[in-house]
């Protein structure tokens, strides 16, 4: 005999409930769209990037990859928790993802951290917007994981913006 599960068979009990923490859901799963297109990004040009900086640049990407890539399953369950369901492929990542990818031959070093700085800025502006949600939602776990993030995605525009100073 099968059993036929469905979105409410995932339903995690919560007393966090309404349209409120739908919206939460929604912000988080667009975060976790984009996260993993930044971090398919930042490995990316981990793996291609070239020139007298290489060893720097590349450690950092990969280091700053890992960052990225750890916090997709902290996002995830975060969804989970409040009762929601979290992205299932990578078709619905490239449905809900708003930063660009980046499929060039080529991308200089310089251009490669100015686009990564762009887009953990961007990611930075989403993020604070999803913590207005989890606000008005009354959904504090999320609000404070938030910060967490958003610490470390201004970290890392902070390394690049440095690494690509001229000195």
């Amino acid at each position: 005999m099968e059993i036929k599960m469905t979105d409410s068979a995932l339903k995690t009990p919560t007393d966090l409930k309404g349209n409120a923490v739908k919206a939460v859901a929604h912000a988080l799963n667009g975060l976790l769209a984009d996260y993993y297109a930044l971090y398919l990004k930042t490995k990316n040009f981990h793996w291609h990037v070239s020139g007298p900086h290489f060893r720097d640049y590349h450690l950092m990407f990969d280091e700053q990859a890992a960052e990225v890539l750890a916090t997709t399953d902290l996002i995830a369950e975060r969804v989970r928790k409040t009762g929601n369901t979290a992205l299932r492929s990578i078709g619905d990542v490239a449905r809900r993802q708003s930063l660009k990818d980046n499929e060039a031959e080529f991308v200089s070093p310089a251009d490669m951290l100015a686009e990564l700085r762009k887009d953990n800025l961007s990611l930075v502006e989403s993020l604070r917007a999803a913590k207005e949600l989890a606000g008005a939602a009354n959904d504090n776990a999320t609000d404070g994981a938030i910060d967490d993030w958003t610490d470390q995605a201004e970290q890392r525009a902070w390394f690049l913006f440095e690494a690509s100073r001229n000195v």
